[in-house]
């Protein structure tokens, strides 16, 4: 067998060289492959995470320029409405209307002014017929408000209103006196008709009063109207009434709205206050369920005054009822001193209806208020009184005939009748 020469140690040292030398490169080189890929992985992390921050970025960045944009728009539309706010304010339109505004207010103010001028001034026609210059300024004030004139309308208005303050003095004054043919007597009458001077404090007063036993006599109310009536309400005079009712005497009744007051138009001739007439019919019952008006009921031989309407019911056993205001008197002290109500605190010729026990009193305290008028029944000794109409309703009758009035006509009269 062929022997084979052994390796000599230098053979095998450079075989076992050359081997780990490839070892060597192949590990380099893995380790270089992956060094590679661990470095194109973060590369690539990185890159899409630069791409996740730069996307969220642009999407905030368009947001805010959205709301920059829409906030640019509302910012040019509130410039443009502005302006043309502005435009319409320049505009003939909106000063006409201003103008218009301006106008209606000064109507307003003198058409209120010119009614309450001609109301006072058809009292005083109740009074006078010499009224002749101030029905010419009425009559120019009308003419100015008819050229829309207002300067020179409430000019006129306030001459028209002085005029008449000035001429309502002077009957004031002209009445004031006490014909000295009548003897001064603070005692109310028995019985029966009686003209006297009453005598107090606040001066000297004519007065006209009718007094009458109620054991022999009712009060009843006499009425034109058959029931409840809310405008153009008949109307009749006193003297009628009585003769109707069969009455021996008779007095105007409570506050009502006359036809000629501008004022009452669309209630002319009406009245609110509760009132149940001698056929027993109740009027404006269901208006007075909670009404703060005082009210007589005179019912037999006896009189009971509530000090409200809301505190009787509809009994109809009574003669009347008869609710009006203020009350003067009650349990023989004055309850009515004043209300500022310019009206009621002007003199004039004061109508009213009282008791003491059980006689009946109808009256006419002349050329007083109505506050004067409570003082002057106390002084007369009476016990309980309601205040009637006044002015140019003011009418009384007594022995078949006017004492005071006659008064225009009125939608009811207070009656006395024997029994």
């Amino acid at each position: 067998m062929p022997k084979f020469p052994a390796p000599s140690n230098k053979s095998f040292s450079k075989v076992s060289k050359a081997k780990a030398l490839n070892v060597i490169q192949l590990i380099f080189a893995v380790i270089l492959i992956i060094g590679a890929s661990v470095a194109s992985y973060l590369a690539y992390t990185y890159y899409v995470d630069n791409q996740a921050k730069t996307q969220q970025l642009t999407v905030g960045q368009e947001q805010q320029l959205a709301l920059s944009d829409k906030l640019a728009v509302v910012e040019e539309k509130l410039t443009i409405t502005a302006s043309e706010l502005t435009a319409v304010k320049a505009e003939d339109q909106f000063k006409k209307n201003q103008e218009l505004m301006t106008e209606i207010k000064n109507i307003q103010t003198t058409y209120k002014d010119s009614v309450t001028a001609y109301n006072d001034l058809l009292k005083l026609k109740e009074d006078t017929t010499k009224t002749q210059t101030l029905d010419a300024d009425f009559a120019s004030i009308l003419t100015y408000l008819s050229q829309r004139n207002y300067a020179s309308a409430s000019a006129r208005l306030t001459k028209l209103k002085s005029g008449i303050s000035t001429q309502r003095a002077q009957l004031d004054a002209a009445a004031g006196g006490v014909p000295t043919n009548v003897a001064v007597n603070n005692t109310a009458p028995a019985s029966g008709y009686s003209r006297q001077a009453v005598e107090n404090e606040f001066g000297k007063f004519l007065v006209d009063v009718v007094a009458a036993d109620l054991g022999s006599t009712r009060v009843v109310v006499q009425t034109a109207s058959d029931g409840d009536c809310g405008d153009s309400c008949p109307v009749d005079s006193l003297s009628s009434f009585v003769s109707k009712a069969g009455g021996f005497a008779g007095i105007n009744g409570p506050y009502f709205c006359p036809a000629e007051y501008p004022s009452c138009a669309g209630k002319t001739n009406s009245f609110d206050t509760l009132l149940m007439n001698r056929n027993k019919v109740y009027f404006n019952s269901a208006n007075n369920v909670y009404s703060s008006v005082p009210a007589f009921i005179f019912q037999g031989g006896s009189a009971r005054l509530v000090g409200a309407s809301s505190e009787w019911g509809r009994d109809t056993g009574p003669d009347s009822v008869i609710a009006a205001q203020p009350m003067l008197l009650s349990g023989g002290e004055v309850r009515f001193g004043g209300d500022g109500d310019p009206k009621k605190g002007s003199r004039g010729s004061r109508a009213f209806i009282g008791t003491k026990g059980n006689t009946v009193y109808i009256g006419i305290v002349r050329n007083s208020t109505v506050a004067e008028v409570a003082r002057v029944l106390k002084t007369m000794g009476l016990e309980n009184a309601l205040n009637l109409d006044s002015g140019g309703s003011t009418a009384m009758m007594a022995g078949g005939k006017y004492v005071a009035g006659p008064g225009r006509n009125t939608p009811f009269g207070i009656v006395l009748v024997r029994k």
